[in-house]
């Protein structure tokens, strides 16, 4: 009778182990590893389209060389500076290789940047005055970066053009005009922030070297030539850049 009680309670439990075992909570092995912690990385790469906004300033230097078409030594006008704002927009693409950055860029602002000074040539009796507006101006560049995960140094450089009006005024009356499309050279520099996929906000300063130029005067209301003057230009850009960029440049890294 003994031996009946034992083997009954040894086939019990053999029956209950299996249940009890699928209860226990299951033990990770200590050979595996840990879950990978996703590390988000900003990639600068792809086609990327914007807008900005800021302001300006010309240096304009004019020197008179011919007085109704008649040549007469250079004489310098005096100087002045034409000041305004910008706003406009750009768009570009960049190839991003490590933590370099490449790319190229057309921006295209539409500008006030006005400015007048006396014409030396009268100043003692401060009649004449030599006028100056830049209504707009383009940039096409390439650029060279380094990246910090979502920040990015830049330097861009390359060509600019600038849409220029001058006129002469006598006591406030227009006596001249010209205008011209001069084409020259920009170098700048930035810091671009990623602040969210896909978007970044950039502060950015260029310097255009627009160089010398001659530019015919007509007699407001005749026609003829009034003067040539050669005007020397330089632009100073401050601008802050919003651009997006197709496609999400963000990443994982495991």
């Amino acid at each position: 009778m003994k031996t009946l009680l034992l083997a009954a309670a040894g086939l019990t439990a053999v029956a209950i182990a299996p249940a009890l075992a699928a209860d226990l909570p299951a033990r990770t092995p200590a050979y595996a590893k840990a879950p990978a912690i996703v590390e988000p990385i900003y990639n600068w790469s792809g086609f990327y389209i914007g807008i900005n906004g800021g302001g300006g300033s010309s240096r304009d230097c004019w020197s008179i060389n011919n007085a109704l078409g008649v040549a007469v030594p250079s004489t310098a006008e005096g100087c002045h500076n034409a000041t305004g704002a910008l706003v406009g927009g750009q768009a570009g693409y960049r190839w991003q290789m490590t933590n370099w950055v490449f790319g190229l860029e057309a921006q295209g602002d539409w500008a006030d940047l006005k400015g007048s000074n006396v014409s030396q040539l009268t100043a003692p009796f401060a009649v004449f005055n030599n006028n100056s507006k830049i209504n707009a101006i383009g940039l096409f560049t390439g650029q060279v970066g380094y990246a910090w995960n979502n920040v990015l140094w830049y330097g861009k450089g390359g060509a600019a053009v600038t849409h220029d009006k001058y006129n002469g005024d006598v006591l406030g009356t227009t006596f001249d005009t010209a205008s011209e499309t001069r084409w020259g050279g920009a170098i700048g520099t930035g810091i671009e922030i990623g602040f969210a996929p896909g978007w970044s906000v950039a502060f950015e300063y260029d310097h255009l070297f627009m160089g010398n130029r001659n530019n015919s005067f007509a007699l407001v209301g005749a026609g003829g030539l009034s003067r040539i003057d050669n005007i020397r230009q330089d632009v100073d850009m401050g601008t802050v850049h919003v651009n997006y960029t197709f496609g999400g440049p963000v990443v994982a890294k495991y």
